[in-house]
């Protein structure tokens, strides 16, 4: 522990056997002031927040994740479609909001030009307003609708109005893994194959990583190294997001029971390691809508700067548990970020601040 401590307060590249040696350790103090040395060497004391709002276009999807409480087939109970009418009145009566960000399923049916035109009506109605929209995995399943080369999708998809790439459907890069917990979606070399085409095109992005399930430390560690060697090549990566399981459906075939929830400990570990590994990507989030408000205030203690939101209206997490509060105001953020002893920035899509 020592010498990985002296290496990493150095500014020291740590490697996977050093990775899972700190994530064995019950050292969770010595973890925590060596990733919040490593955050406030990037960061400073500043924690970021962003007034935004989550649209959820549709829950009917192609696929059926086995840690998914969100998706529904066509014409199944609960399934929706909102048209871009009710997108422009849902963007309409959120208020003053600096981002929208827009994922939902895997529609068998919308074609390109339908997610294209989207973009380009928000763009016009509102054009302050940043564009956070479409994870990888959407990406993927709208170019091969479309027919295009990825580039070319990208290219359009930018000419529409997007800004930014959210970072969901990484879950975990282990092919093993993956195999059991969502064989239907795209594979992880895929995803990065998608991020990778998208931050050359100049769409920047943030990466994710869902844990806590059936994957194991070196799962984890892979991941990250994985997106580190990534951010080496393109610089890409804005954000990284840590995403705790938090339950899906109990189903007879899934391999993660309903009932599954990572410990406090855990979450402040990964978040710490995911600073330490991450030493390229410049902020690590703490996203409350998983975490809970209170755990989220102690991660910028382990290593995070970034409290994500308002995240007004998200509905995929609520899926899963519906406990989740539906959004938090600019003034409860502040008083959290104040609370951990940080200086509160608000900022917009880019991590300029307002």
């Amino acid at each position: 522990m020592r010498r990985v401590s002296e290496k990493a307060l150095s500014g020291g590249r740590l490697t996977a056997e050093e990775a899972l040696r700190l994530f064995r350790s019950d050292d969770i103090f010595t973890i925590g002031r060596l990733a919040s040395y490593a955050a406030e060497r990037k960061n400073g004391k500043n924690a970021y927040f962003i007034r935004n709002l989550h649209i959820n276009p549709t829950n009917i999807c192609i696929n059926r994740c086995s840690f998914c409480a969100f998706s529904r087939s066509k014409g199944e109970a609960g399934a929706f479609e909102m048209t871009t009418d009710e997108i422009l009145g849902a963007i309409k009566a959120a208020g003053p909001v600096r981002e929208v960000h827009i994922v939902g399923g895997l529609h068998p049916e919308w074609p390109f030009e339908h997610y294209l035109e989207m973009l380009r009506l928000i763009r016009k109605t509102f054009p302050e307003l940043g564009i956070k929209a479409f994870t990888a995995t959407e990406v993927d399943h709208m170019q091969r609708r479309s027919g295009l080369s990825l580039d070319a999708a990208l290219e359009a998809l930018k000419g529409a109005g997007l800004d930014i790439m959210p970072g969901g459907g990484a879950e975990i890069f282990a092919r093993r893994v993956r195999q059991r917990l969502c064989p239907e979606k795209l594979s992880g070399q895929r995803w990065l194959e998608v991020m990778e085409a998208a931050h050359k095109a100049g769409i920047k992005s943030n990466a994710t990583m869902l844990y806590g399930h059936i994957e194991g430390y070196e799962d984890r560690v892979e991941h990250l190294l994985r997106l580190r060697a990534l951010q080496d090549r393109t610089g890409g990566f804005q954000a990284f997001i840590p995403l705790p399981y938090i339950g899906g459906p109990m189903t007879p075939n899934s391999p993660v029971s309903a009932y599954t929830r990572t410990g406090g400990l855990d979450d402040l570990k990964t978040i710490a390691l995911s600073r330490l590994l991450l030493d390229n990507i410049p902020h690590i989030k703490a996203y409350w809508v998983m975490l809970g408000e209170r755990l989220s205030q102690l991660a910028l203690l382990w290593g995070a700067d970034d409290l994500e939101g308002t995240v007004i209206n998200e509905k995929i997490a609520r899926a899963a548990d519906p406990e989740n509060k539906k959004g938090l105001t600019a003034d409860e953020l502040i008083h959290l970020i104040k609370k951990a002893g940080k200086e509160p920035v608000e900022r917009d899509s880019f991590y300029r601040p307002i």
